[in-house]
């Protein structure tokens, strides 16, 4: 079968205070997403979000179903954004190609029955980040390409958090069920991002951190007056349940991948937290 699924269930905000750093990362990290012709996928009870990864190397890979899903295939009742981070490589969706370069982005209707994933070098392999929820209403098929984007800067050198972001799957973007999908890119010299942090219980988000190369990266979650932090390497995920705060510090210049599911699609519907406010 070449569909691992891994299953994670959320903590209580007072119980990560006693955990120890192995439980933390047991709970909040995804550290293997890319395992060759294998996708893998972790369901997640944070908006019934599921994040996973396929780098195929033979040939290509078809998204399988999983009793996780409760249907009768992987999309019947949800939907699916893919967002490219590795080399060049073709997504098809009934039939219909997708080719997506380095950064560049599809978004998979919910009724799509035949989806597979293929790079077209395999010298220079795809990697394919993908991220599925819940949806009730069907949305177009829609490829959107890096250059195609609208970059938004935000941030500043002086603050070490010059950053643009990129906005995908949005309200004024490709139009989807519940999914907002993006990725934000630091500027040379820049390590934080999203900071000051916000929360936002309206809805899910996770992180996927890669082009970090040899560099590692801080990751803060936890409520605002009881934040802690897990350590992440290149091409790791970390969950982020409506209560928690999300940022990170690098040592390095990184690009992030951030996805968000639930009830809001408004991108900068957040509750912001003051940097003297964090404990």
């Amino acid at each position: 079968m070449a569909l691992n699924v891994n299953v994670l269930f959320s903590p209580r905000p007072q119980d990560v205070q006693s955990f120890s750093t192995e439980q933390l990362r047991l709970d909040f990290v995804i550290e293997n997403l890319f395992d060759n012709d294998r996708i893998s996928f972790t369901f997640t009870d944070l908006d019934r979000m599921a994040a996973g990864g396929v780098s195929p190397s033979t040939g290509p890979v078809t998204l399988e179903n999983h009793k996780e899903t409760g249907a009768d295939f992987f999309l019947q009742r949800r939907e699916l954004g893919v967002i490219n981070v590795g080399g060049p490589g073709m997504v098809r969706v009934d039939g219909k190609p997708f080719d997506l370069g380095h950064t560049d982005c599809l978004y998979v209707a919910t009724g799509s029955k035949d989806v597979t994933f293929e790079s077209s070098d395999t010298g220079d392999r795809a990697k394919f980040y993908l991220l599925s929820c819940p949806s009730h209403a069907v949305f177009p098929t829609t490829r959107v390409k890096r250059a195609e984007a609208t970059p938004i800067p935000l941030g500043s050198q002086p603050t070490a958090n010059q950053r643009t972001i990129y906005q995908y799957i949005h309200q004024k973007g490709i139009k989807s069920s519940q999914l907002v999908m993006g990725f934000t890119e630091l500027a040379e010299g820049s390590v934080w991002n999203t900071f000051p942090p916000h929360t936002h219980l309206r809805r899910t988000e996770i992180y996927f951190y890669f082009d970090m190369g040899q560099s590692v990266l801080t990751h803060f979650l936890g409520p605002p007056q009881g934040s802690r932090h897990v350590w992440i390497q290149n091409e790791q995920a970390v969950l982020s349940p409506s209560w928690s705060i999300h940022c990170g510090c690098g040592t390095g210049a990184y690009k992030f991948i951030w996805a968000m599911a639930g009830e809001n699609q408004t991108f900068d519907d957040m509750d912001k937290v003051g940097p003297l406010e964090l404990r």
